[in-house]
């Protein structure tokens, strides 16, 4: 654990630092990746909405004394009465659910007493419940309504609150790569998407913006002090910004998921699904791709899109040349690129988080060199019998030092 404090005090000093920023091909590579696979799922698979959306009839058998191979034994119960419907046999906990189309009463009794001899239960154990597709989609319509209302609302906060409109995009695109890629996991993988996901779906949003909102008020504090002083370029800046962070969003990450995983633990392997499990699956594939998107995908976004401007470009070309002055200094060649050299200042004992190299003015080595030419000028100056460095003899008051001057005599006390 202390190994672990050291090296995120290592990225909040400078002294290491992982080029998030110069590197954002490779992870705009990794998000297309995720984008297309999402997309597969999503477009071509489908996404396999719940009872609640498309509509239909549940049923439920209670307090079963023998649930081994629910499946298969529910799905011979309704199939048996030539339904002609596709059965979705599920088991919740100690309860088996099952799920066809909408039936009418006649049908639903039929299928009761199909349910209650195929588990050996009585007839009061099982209950049925009819959804009409109509609900589904109001609740659709409604979730849909919000998110638009959410992201416009997001939109104008951060504008507002950053003063730009390109930290309020770069976040907006963060939030959309979050809900298109856990959507496209739900639809890829096969999970059920119920009213309890779309609630997920929501609250993942939030997260994720919170995780950018905090990574963007770093960025704005780094790179208003390298517009002032000029030793970093915007993107250098920036990364150093997500370094500092870094820590401290692996660890809001591991806190948060931790329960959900919990969560989804036990509602997989001992409650079965449910409102629980549709629930925590949401929440902990969106808290993984948010802290993925607030690293990886907006801060190398919003450094794109201000490295465009004519200001941020005038600030790299200024940074390169403290950089190369310091570099001439130290007699450090540097690196071609964007890649800058530290100007040596108050901050000193901090390095630059794109790579930038250290000073090596305090080594015991420049000491060395600098003791040993100081003792070399006064050897020198001894040798010429008292001359100056410049090569000019010194009058011999200089050489012996100022005379002594005679002392007062003490007053005398009366």
């Amino acid at each position: 654990m202390s190994g672990f404090a050291q090296f995120g005090n290592h990225l909040y000093t400078g002294k290491r630092a992982i080029d998030f920023v110069g590197r954002q091909k490779t992870w705009y590579a990794a998000s297309v990746v995720l984008f297309i696979l999402a997309a597969i799922g999503l477009f071509g698979k489908g996404l396999n909405v719940g009872l609640e959306f498309r509509g239909g009839s549940e049923f439920r058998v209670s307090a079963a004394s023998n649930i081994d191979d629910f499946e298969a034994r529910g799905k011979k119960a309704v199939e048996t009465l030539d339904t002609r419907s596709d059965v979705n046999v599920t088991r919740v906990g100690t309860t088996v659910r099952i799920q066809t189309e909408k039936f009418d009463n006649t049908l639903t009794d039929k299928v009761k007493v199909a349910l209650a001899q195929e588990f050996k239960v009585d007839g009061r154990r099982i209950s049925a419940s009819t959804i009409g597709a109509s609900w589904g989609q109001s609740v659709s319509q409604k979730a849909l309504e919000a998110l638009i209302w959410f992201l416009v609302l997001v939109s104008l906060v951060l504008a507002l609150y950053f003063r730009t409109w390109k930290m309020s995009l770069a976040a907006l695109i963060a939030l959309i790569h979050d809900l298109f890629i856990t959507v496209g996991i739900y639809a890829l993988a096969g999970f059920e998407v119920s009213p309890a996901s779309v609630i997920g779906f929501l609250t993942i949003l939030g997260y994720s913006l919170y995780d950018t909102v905090v990574v963007f008020d770093k960025v704005r504090e780094n790179t208003l002090e390298a517009e002032g002083n000029g030793r970093q370029s915007y993107s250098q800046a920036a990364n150093q910004a997500v370094n500092q962070t870094l820590v401290r969003s692996i660890n809001t990450s591991v806190v948060a998921l931790l329960p959900v995983a919990s969560i989804l633990f036990i509602g997989y392997f001992l409650l079965g699904p449910g409102t629980l499990l549709d629930l925590s699956l949401a929440l902990f594939v969106g808290i993984a791709v948010g802290t993925y998107s607030s690293i990886f995908i907006a801060t190398p976004v919003l450094a794109d899109l201000r490295e465009r401007e004519p200001a941020m470009q005038d600030l790299k070309k200024r940074a390169l040349r403290h950089q190369a002055a310091r570099a001439r200094q130290t007699k450090i060649v540097p690196a071609t690129g964007d890649t800058l050299v530290r100007e040596r200042g108050d901050d000193d004992d901090e390095d630059l988080s794109g790579g930038g190299i250290q000073d090596s003015q305090d080594s015991p080595a420049s000491q060395d060199s600098t003791e040993s030419r100081a003792s070399a000028g006064s050897k020198d100056t001894a040798r010429d019998g008292g001359g100056s460095a410049t090569g000019r003899p010194l009058h011999p008051y200089a050489q012996t030092g100022p005379r002594n001057q005679p002392k007062r005599p003490p007053k005398s006390k009366r």
